[in-house]
C-alpha cells in the first residue's frame, strides 16, 4: 500500500526520477557496518516496507557488511519493481577487521562494479557513485583516472548513470568534464553545513545532493536549539532533522537509515513536519 511521502519526487535526468525520501541500508549490516544483520527477518521486512511505501531509491553499497545489504536487497525484493532505483558505491572494501580501505584504483574500480552486478543479480546498475574521500570530508587530489574508468563501464552499458560521492567542489567539476554526474553524496545535516554553497550549485545544475549522515552519523545531533525547536513543535529532533532538510533545496533528496521497520514508518512520518519560517531561522544558526 503505498502513501504520499514527504518531499515528493526529483528528477535527476530524462530516464531517472526518484522519491525525495529515499532509504539507506547501511543500518541493516551489524555494528559498524560490519557482520550480520541483528534480526534478519526484520531486515528483509523493512526492504520489503519501504517499497510497499513508495519509496523508490535505495542507497547500498557492496561494503556495507560487507556484501550483506546487496544480498539482503537481492533476497527481499529481487525480480525489482520497475519503478525501483537502486544507487550503490564503489571505491572501498572493508579489512578482516572492519577497517574501511580506499580501493579506487581503476581496476579495482572494475571488479567492484562488476561484484555489484551480481550480488544485486542485475544486468546493469541504475546509479553508481565514486566515493572519493575519507568518512566525512572531502581528500585533495584528481579523480579523472578513476571517474572515467567507471565512464567507460557506463559505455559499455554496465552502469547507467554516475554520481559522486564524499568529493570537493573541484573534484565534481573535474568529473562532470569527463561524463554526466546526476548526484552528489557527502556527509551534511543541520548542524554541518559545509556545502552550503555546493548544495546551491548543485540546485543551479539539475543535479541531486543526498546528505548521508542526515542525522548525525553514529551519535545523534545533540542541540539546545534542535530539541527547542521539536519541543515546541510537538515533534522529535529526528523529525525537525529531516523535514529541515527536505525544506532546504528541492534537489535534497533523502536516505535515512534503520533496520525497525516502526523507525522507518516514523522517519516517514516525521520528514512530512512542515516547518515555520521561525523555527527555520533558528535552525539555521545552529552551525554558527
Amino acid at each position: 500500500m503505498t502513501t504520499t511521502l514527504p518531499g515528493g519526487t526529483y528528477r535527476l535526468a530524462d530516464d531517472l526520477e526518484l522519491t525525495r525520501f529515499g532509504y539507506g541500508a547501511m543500518q541493516l549490516a551489524g555494528p559498524n557496518v560490519f557482520g550480520p544483520a541483528r534480526d534478519h527477518d526484520e531486515a528483509i521486512a523493512v526492504l520489503r516496507t519501504v517499497v510497499e511505501l513508495g519509496v523508490t531509491h535505495i542507497d547500498t553499497a557492496d561494503f556495507y557488511g560487507p556484501f550483506l545489504t546487496n544480498e539482503l536487497i537481492r533476497e527481499a525484493l529481487h525480480p525489482y519493481p520497475e519503478q525501483l532505483t537502486i544507487v550503490t558505491k564503489v571505491g572501498s572494501v572493508r579489512g578482516d577487521d572492519g577497517a574501511w580501505i580506499h580501493a579506487n584504483e581503476p581496476d579495482q574500480l572494475r571488479t567492484q562494479v562488476h561484484d555489484n552486478l551480481e550480488r544485486l543479480g542485475v544486468d546493469t546498475l541504475d546509479v553508481v557513485n565514486l566515493r572519493v574521500g575519507g568518512f566525512d570530508s572531502p581528500e585533495p587530489g584528481s579523480i579523472g583516472e578513476r571517474f572515467a574508468a567507471l565512464a567507460d563501464l557506463q559505455q559499455q552499458g554496465l552502469i547507467r548513470h554516475l554520481g559522486l560521492s564524499t568529493v570537493s567542489r573541484e573534484q565534481y567539476d573535474e568529473a562532470r568534464a569527463i561524463a554526466p554526474v546526476v548526484t552528489v553524496q557527502n556527509f551534511y545535516n543541520i548542524a554541518n553545513r559545509q556545502d552550503d554553497a555546493f548544495v546551491d550549485l548543485l540546485a543551479e545544475h539539475r543535479v541531486a545532493y543526498v546528505p548521508y549522515f542526515p542525522l548525525g552519523g553514529f551519535t545523534p545531533l545533540q542541540s539546545d536549539v534542535l530539541a527547542s525547536v521539536a519541543d515546541r513543535l510537538d515533534a522529535t529532533p529526528m523529525a525537525v532533522s529531516l523535514a529541515w532538510l527536505l525544506q532546504r533545496s528541492p534537489n535534497v533528496l533523502l536516505i535515512p537509515g534503520t533496520s525497525s521497520v516502526a523507525h522507518l514508518r516514523e522517519n516517514v512520518a516525521g520528514a512530512a513536519l512542515d516547518l515555520p519560517e521561525d523555527a527555520v531561522r533558528e535552525l539555521d544558526a545552529i552551525a554558527g
